[in-house]
């Protein structure tokens, strides 16, 4: 075949992306992991250190143990087996943000592994130690009158439980969904505030394609250190293009660390990327073996919550709601709380109801704050709801309601009252719908050619007449029934 016929035959090909994620979750724990040095963030560089985080010579570690209790309900939660026994490691490398020359880790033996979490698979559950901070001063920031790079060590021995996927992972957008997935159920532990922008969170993305159709693992990158959602969903899919581009043009792709812009949308590569010899792995000596009692693992056990995929499974099978109404609830445990506190207030309310209007117009005035901070009480939502289902208030007039409970409090009936708010009856409604017509009578015209979007405009009419009084789908039905 000549080399054009092979350039063709490349750039034909279908690529799939296979992705795998390492996740570094920070522990809300209030000392490091090896040292008494209560954790910080925002605090004056290096006011938050000892002789053991600085790694200075005599010193000896201590294994913190909330952190892994902490780890052990992680690997619970995501339906690992945890380990009989697990080692700490040295980890090999020079780096101005690690003091001792080497991290401490786990290595060939994690706490936890083998577990799932929705479609992806868990490899290993492993607790180590985050490394120290670089705060570099370029053109805009001069230490000592040059360009260089400082060193706060107050993160250095920070509690870190790494999550490593399988690589189970086939797009960019699936890599950030998941990652929300994990993101709520570690909130919903309470082991971290999962803090994306202060670097609680932290995930790197290992990155190759193949043919589709083979089963064999092509050669794979990794994007370090990406710190939104967003970030990770762009990055992925820039490194995605750039392999298929390489190999569409016969070219090979370089085992490597690389570092995407998330403001040029650029990747640039940090270095080769390491296999685990380089780092010169051996058992720590200054820790003793984790061995996890069955009292260890009772209390990790025992510390679980219901979990967000549990949550929208019950909520999906139990209540009737529809799988994204149930997923948005268990993902924002604020919300799912409040929908169930209002049912629990009324054991005739509809749950769909009441969850569609928790979903949709209750966030619409709160956004991300929680309901709780707010002065709408669950029960006043559950009898608002009722309301709107027996038709004593249109659904625009209890939009309305709704701000001023959320901004006020009070009781929806009180408030409809106060406000003269009730549905107009039937034979009000009625009149003013027949008015409305022959005051429009082009759209009228129109509506009766085809012209469906012309009954805004009666429509309209009658919502302006009843300040909102009237249910929309009432409007209609009466419009259509004189014409």
């Amino acid at each position: 075949m000549g080399a054009g016929r092979v350039g063709d035959a490349l750039a034909e090909r279908a690529y799939e992306p296979v992705i795998g994620l390492e996740i570094h979750v920070q522990l809300s724990t209030r000392t490091k992991m090896f040292c008494g040095c209560e954790l910080s963030f925002g605090e004056e560089p290096n006011t938050r250190t000892c002789p053991v985080c600085l790694g200075l010579p005599g010193t000896l570690p201590v294994t913190n143990a909330q952190a892994v209790h902490f780890g052990l309900m992680i690997g619970m939660a995501l339906g690992c087996d945890p380990a009989p026994r697990s080692i700490f490691h040295r980890k090999n490398y020079f780096y101005p943000d690690l003091p001792k020359g080497y991290q401490i880790s786990q290595y060939d033996i994690p706490l936890a592994r083998d577990g799932r979490l929705g479609d992806i698979r868990i490899h290993r559950v492993h607790l180590e130690e985050d490394a120290a901070k670089l705060v570099h001063a370029g053109a805009s920031g001069r230490i000592h009158g040059a360009e260089a790079s400082a060193v706060d060590f107050n993160r250095g021995g920070t509690p870190l439980v790494e999550i490593v996927t399988e690589p189970d992972v086939r797009s960019a957008a699936q890599a950030a969904e998941w990652l929300r997935l994990l993101r709520v159920t570690l909130r919903q532990l309470g082991v971290s505030d999962v803090n994306m922008d202060e670097g609680s969170l932290r995930c790197d993305a290992n990155v190759s394609i193949r043919p589709v159709g083979e089963t064999t693992l092509g050669t794979k990158t990794e994007l370090k250190n990406m710190n939104s959602f967003r970030f990770l969903e762009r990055g992925v899919n820039a490194e995605i293009a750039r392999q298929e581009e390489l190999l569409r043009e016969g070219g090979t792709v370089s085992q490597e660390t690389l570092h995407f812009d998330p403001r040029t949308g650029a990747l640039s590569p940090l270095r080769s990327k390491e296999e685990a010899h380089d780092y010169r792995y051996f058992p720590e000596p200054d820790l003793v073996p984790v061995a996890p009692t069955e009292e260890m693992l009772e209390r990790a056990r025992s510390a679980l919550p219901e979990l967000p995929a549990e949550r929208a499974e019950r909520l999906e099978r139990d209540m009737g709601l529809a799988p994204d109404t149930a997923r948005r609830l268990a993902f924002r445990s604020d919300l799912g709380d409040f929908l169930e506190e209002a049912l629990a207030a009324d054991s005739e309310a509809d749950p769909e109801a009441i969850a569609n209007w928790v979903v949709g117009e209750l966030v619409a005035n709160i956004g991300d704050a929680d309901p709780a901070d707010t002065k709408v009480e669950p029960q006043a939502l559950a009898a608002l709801v009722k309301m709107v289902g027996e038709g004593t208030v249109a659904g625009s007039a209890a939009k309305e309601v709704l701000a001023i409970l959320v901004a006020d409090g009070g009781h929806p009936a009180e408030i409809v009252n106060e406000k003269s708010l009730g549905a107009a009856d039937s034979d009000e409604l009625a009149g003013i719908v027949d008015q409305a017509m022959t005051d429009n009578a082009d759209a009228v015209e129109k509506i009766r050619a085809g012209n469906d979007k012309a009954i805004g405009a009666v429509m309209g009419a009658v919502m302006r007449e009843t300040k909102g009084r009237a249910d929309g789908g009432e409007v209609q039905r009466l419009i259509r029934e004189r014409l």
